[in-house]
């Protein structure tokens, strides 16, 4: 299934079903899933269950360090398919990404999301990825800047069905030239 990616930390690769354990002990963070929308998982089960429908799909990605076993700390991944709140054309995307919280600050998350963005343009011939953001999430926001994207838009009344709530959330984008004119940096 899918790629597996490196750079010069991580292993980004596929999910498996003996990954719960790991994605239970970081997603169960309440630090984690709100600021990202979604719930915190409740159990391994739950986690299971995640890797078998959510991450079972070819562009998401278990964030492994080297060298510490391969035991995933987060997840990255494009969505190629939109939905009626977020419409896709052909060759666009969107990136999400989260890490757990001892790995906040280390600049894993920007690492990572470089490469899923170089493979996103070079190996998957998309044309634009868009990533948002909800207000105050500012680690997010910094993740997109560093990474090129531009805010495209604000969406004052973004809803958050998983969590019952509506957010402001800033939705930025790359293009396939912005990231050609900025390779090398």
């Amino acid at each position: 299934m899918g790629y597996v990616l490196e750079t010069e930390r991580l292993i980004l690769r596929g999910w498996k079903d003996e990954d719960a354990s790991s994605l239970f002990k970081y997603a169960s963070d309440e630090r984690i899933g709100p600021a990202a929308g979604w719930l915190p998982h409740r159990d391994e089960d739950y986690s299971r269950a995640v890797i078998r429908t959510i991450f079972a799909k070819d562009e998401v990605y278990a964030i492994c360090l080297k060298g510490q076993g391969r035991a995933p700390v987060g997840s990255i991944g494009l969505t190629l398919k939109g939905s009626p709140e977020r419409p896709l054309k052909e060759k666009e995307a969107e990136l999400g990404y989260w890490i757990g919280f001892p790995f906040w600050g280390r600049g894993l998350v920007t690492e990572a999301a470089r490469e899923l963005i170089r493979h996103g343009f070079e190996d998957t011939g998309l044309n634009r990825i868009f990533c948002g953001y909800f207000q105050g999430n500012t680690r997010s926001q910094k993740v997109q800047e560093k990474c090129g994207f531009k805010h495209l838009y604000t969406n004052e009344t973004s809803k958050i069905p998983m969590l019952g709530e509506t957010r402001i959330e800033n939705i930025s984008v790359i293009t396939r030239e912005d990231y050609m004119a900025g390779k090398g940096r």
